[in-house]
């Protein structure tokens, strides 16, 4: 059965509308740099452990492993999501570093465009339990978690991932769709927090979701984003509800709030990446914004602050998840814990600026790009890591009921 089959038309209008202008469209470093936006943010946190992976799991038992015999690995991952030579475009500096460590050619392949566009073309062979000719590949937390629910990814062996052991960040260890991470490691991480232009407001700072809903002088100059977890998590946190722990009642009263401030016409426009540019000219005042914008964009506009509310931040990830009977499971998660050695995690962090997940980073950094180690957005200290917050894992009727409930909300 498809997972997707019987899902109402406003939510697959949701999904479409976030997969092409919402958190998983998100733009690489290239990308925004090429459109003078650029950015990110980090986090490092001293970890606890993570229970051993076993390596037989139900439903995701594996084909023969080639890996011995033959050194490659086909890697498949989101566009401009990996450190790139400036001066030669066809060399990627870790990659190229991971092959002459290991001996494994790495076959790249920027392939992902959105989560679910991707997942409709492995699904039929996850199904049929046939290898999808990919060994690892990269994908945002809602969509992995739904892999590794239907049994499609497979059981992570620990004792081949000393480095990720070791230097997974804590507040990334136990997510609730992959407990003690036996399926999935972070690749990188995304926060969502406010950001307004401080010469639009003059000089009034905006700290909180109810202000962004309420306060007349930001009336019709407020966006909000097309991420139904984003948008509705800040608002769940601001009512002193937990994104990680919340009841429909719960789901019902935000969504009723940000309504209030649609109606009034508080809110003029629900988007993905492009509140940047109406914020940085100050078309719009305010909104709910993606720290891998606001780095660059303050750098490039003095004017752009950004707020991590006293409620606290929305943190997601994109995870890379070894499909099940993939080919070259060891050489896959070889390549992961490369990923978890501080040095090649400083080096790609540096270069695509979202949080990492690895600790350790900051002295790495330091050498690398000393301004970047210095950014709290880049390295996050122990107060800002606990004032993260994730957005729990839905069951499929959830799914259906909360991005429903919010597709109506944006009007998608």
């Amino acid at each position: 059965m498809d997972p997707f089959d019987g899902l109402p038309d406003p939510v697959l209008k949701a999904w479409r509308r976030s997969a092409t202008s919402g958190r998983a469209a998100l733009t690489r470093r290239s990308l925004l740099r090429t459109a003078g936006l650029g950015a990110v943010a980090t986090a490092a946190l001293t970890g606890c452990g993570i229970p051993a992976a076993s390596q037989a799991s139900s439903g995701t038992a594996a084909t023969e492993d080639h890996s011995a015999e033959e050194k490659v690995l086909n890697f498949s991952n989101w566009p401009l999501y990996i450190d790139v030579d400036d001066k030669d475009k066809n060399r990627r500096p870790t990659l190229d570093a991971f092959t002459k460590a290991t001996g494994i050619k790495v076959a790249y392949t920027e392939d992902i465009e959105d989560n679910d566009d991707f997942f409709g073309k492995i699904q039929a062979q996850l199904r049929a339990g046939q290898d999808t000719g990919r060994d690892l590949m990269v994908l945002t937390d809602w969509m992995a978690a739904r892999v590794i629910r239907l049994g499609w990814a497979e059981t992570l062996d620990a004792s081949k991932l000393p480095h990720a052991y070791a230097n997974l960040s804590a507040q990334y260890r136990n997510p609730d769709w992959d407990p003690g991470r036996t399926h999935s490691y972070p690749w990188a991480g995304i926060a969502t927090l406010i950001a307004y232009n401080k010469k639009a407001t003059g000089g009034k700072a905006v700290t909180s979701v109810d202000q962004l809903l309420t306060d007349p002088a930001l009336k019709g100059r407020v966006t909000l984003l097309t991420e139904m977890r984003d948008t509705m998590g800040l608002t769940l946190l601001d009512m002193g509800k937990d994104p990680g722990n919340f009841t429909d009642d719960d789901f019902s009263a935000a969504v009723a709030k940000v309504q209030k401030a649609v109606d009034s016409h508080q809110v003029r426009a629900f988007t993905g990446n492009e509140y940047a540019k109406d914020l940085a000219s100050g078309n719009i005042h305010a909104c709910i914004a993606w720290a891998g914008d606001l780095v660059q964009l303050k750098a490039d506009n003095p004017d752009i602050e950004y707020v991590i509310p006293e409620a606290g931040y929305l943190a997601s990830t994109d995870n890379m998840l070894i499909p099940r009977r993939a080919r070259h499971k060891a050489n896959a998660e070889r390549l992961i814990d490369w990923y978890y050695r501080p040095d090649v995690a400083a080096e790609l962090a540096d270069y695509v600026n979202y949080f990492t997940p690895v600790d350790g980073v900051a002295e790495a950094l330091q050498r690398i790009d000393p301004e970047a180690a210095k950014n709290p957005l880049i390295i996050a200290d122990k107060a800002m890591a606990r004032r993260s917050h994730a957005f729990r894992a839905l069951s499929e009727a959830e799914e259906k009921k909360y991005q429903g409930a919010f597709a109506k909300l944006i009007g998608a």
